[in-house]
């Protein structure tokens, strides 16, 4: 799989600093404090529904993405969610390259949620 990978430049580090939770230990997590949740989906798609307190951060608009995350503290967690898990997944991967130290994602998505 790792030779298809890097064949197919998809080559990624292995790493611990993304954990991907179940909807029961992700509501846990983002109830005890007051967190860094983000909602990757479209403005539309946020819009039609979300997770309370939840901010909204377009992961397919890469200049105000970047532009937004650029603004939030890379030493605490980063709660990450989309409509599935897909575009969660990939925004993490993006913001341990910018210097995040750790990222939760919600395993399916808002469509797994409530």
């Amino acid at each position: 799989m790792s030779f298809l990978n890097t064949f197919f430049g998809r080559t990624r580090e292995r790493t611990n600093k993304i954990e991907v939770l179940d909807a029961h230990t992700y509501a846990k997590a983002i109830s005890n404090t007051k967190v860094q949740l983000v909602d990757v989906r479209s403005p539309i798609e946020y819009r039609s529904g979300h997770i309370k307190d939840a901010v909204n951060i377009d992961f397919f608009d890469s200049n105000n993405f970047e532009k937004s995350f650029s603004k939030m503290n890379k030493e605490k967690p980063v709660y990450l969610y989309c409509r599935s898990g897909s575009r969660s997944r990939q925004a993490a991967h993006k913001l341990i390259r910018m210097g995040f130290v750790k990222i939760y994602d919600l395993k399916g998505g808002y469509m797994r949620w409530g």
